[in-house]
């Protein structure tokens, strides 16, 4: 292994251990994670605007869906690759040239809807962009840990979540007001390429600690290290392929929220209803993030993941039976904090069970069954919508998450199944079966 820069000591913030207090203590974090908020709210900003730019331009809810994928897919194809190459080169100079690029690739976008050039070159520039951050998280996900001591962990990783939840709703927000002051489109494209300068100022003005694990595997089974380490490890397997059938099966409302919307509660997508709606689940979500490191900090997180799973279950359910937007709104924020919830204690839980040398090899594969999955089900289950209706859909999205409640619960799995407390984990702390649930 080898260490350009050694991560924090233990720290004497004062703050309980693996809170987001304690996190925010650090003042290299503190400064990549306001950088990077920043950043963010242009990023949803414009996920927010060009899907309707597209509608409003062809009236083909397909194409938006082709255009998502665009975005998302190269998680599932370049997220490995893109780990191999986060251990072979500067991880802080990748995720520089990655942000740079994005903001150049922002700019062409604007210029295209402009001057309402061909729409394909709309796709094949958000492919683009897609490609850079497929590149850029690896080397991300791998760096953004060592800015605190491993105790604190939990309290960045929930910070993280919260910030993107939280981005998520005020990215719109922004929209809507720049819209309202009379910004076009094009100009509010203008306005997230300027956001990314504070996320590549942060990344100037801190050191990221680079730490870099030796590769016994050659060739193309370099790419098969991650895989291998989740193998070996079970608790990663186990983690990783939950989420992978979370993703696929009880996510799919995400992308296909205006669908549910529209077909289940006679809400018109392009409302403000709507656009309420959404950010109200978002802040629900934001909330769930936040709570892992603060609220319920002293939970143990295998509880937490049960729970995460049962609680989204049965609002879930709940959600895909309503007929009416009143109640919408309550069970919405309840359904966005059970599902951030669960996925920050289920991606804290993966990263505590990760030595620092391995996260370029393993946090790849998070992308792909997160991220990479979701518009895979999007794909998929947007054409079952169509022959049995958002509610059934629903439902077994909902009976499914009852299921990985039981299949990840992880205080039924063995000691051995989780990184020793030796190289960094967690203390192993013994099955309870009179407190199972």
């Amino acid at each position: 292994m080898t260490t350009d820069a050694a991560p924090p000591q233990a720290p004497e913030h004062g703050y309980e251990p693996g809170t987001a207090r304690a996190a925010l203590s650090y003042r290299s974090f503190r400064i990549i994670f306001i950088g990077l908020a920043l950043s963010n709210i242009g990023t949803w900003m414009q996920n927010f605007t060009l899907p309707a730019y597209v509608d409003d331009r062809t009236g083909r809810p397909a194409l938006v869906g082709a255009m998502i994928f665009m975005q998302l897919g190269p998680l599932l194809l370049l997220s490995i690759p893109g780990g191999v190459l986060a251990d072979r080169v500067s991880k802080q100079k990748l995720q520089l040239t990655m942000q740079i690029s994005s903001a150049l690739f922002t700019l062409v976008i604007a210029w295209i809807v402009a001057t309402d050039a061909a729409l394909w070159t709309v796709f094949a520039v958000q492919l683009g962009i897609g490609v850079a951050n497929a590149l850029n998280a690896p080397a991300f996900q791998a760096t953004m840990p060592l800015l605190v001591h491993r105790q604190d962990l939990p309290g960045a990783i929930s910070l993280n979540s919260a910030m993107i939840n939280g981005t998520r709703v005020m990215g719109p927000v922004l929209a809507a007001i720049l819209a309202a002051a009379g910004l076009s489109i094009s100009q509010l494209l203008l306005v997230n390429a300027t956001t990314y300068l504070f996320f590549v100022g942060a990344l100037l003005y801190v050191k990221m600690p680079e730490v870099r694990g030796v590769q016994p595997a050659k060739g193309w089974r370099v790419l098969l290290t991650g895989v291998g380490i989740a193998r070996e490890r079970a608790v990663l397997g186990r983690l990783l392929l939950g989420m992978f059938l979370f993703s696929l099966f009880s996510l799919v409302y995400i992308g296909l929220f205006p669908s549910v919307a529209r077909l289940s509660l006679d809400i018109d997508p392009t409302s403000n209803t709507y656009r309420w709606l959404y950010a109200v689940w978002g802040a629900g979500a934001f909330f769930g993030a936040i709570a892992v490191g603060t609220w319920f900090a002293r939970i143990d997180r295998k509880v937490l993941i049960v729970r995460g799973f049962l609680g989204f279950a049965v609002m879930l359910a709940i959600f895909s039976q309503l007929r009416s937007p009143e109640l919408a709104f309550p069970i919405g924020f309840m359904l966005g904090f059970c599902y951030f919830m669960t996925a920050t204690a289920i991606t804290t839980t993966l990263q505590l069970n990760l030595k620092n040398t391995e996260r370029a090899q393993v946090m790849p594969l998070w992308f792909m069954v997160f991220g990479g999955t979701v518009p895979i089900g999007n794909l998929i289950f947007g054409v079952v919508i169509e022959w049995v209706g958002p509610r059934v859909v629903l439902g077994f999205g909902a009976a499914f998450a009852v299921f990985l409640a039981w299949w990840v619960d992880l205080r039924r799995m063995p000691q051995s199944a989780f990184l020793p407390e030796h190289e960094g984990g967690e203390p192993f702390r013994p099955i309870n079966a009179s407190r199972l649930i």
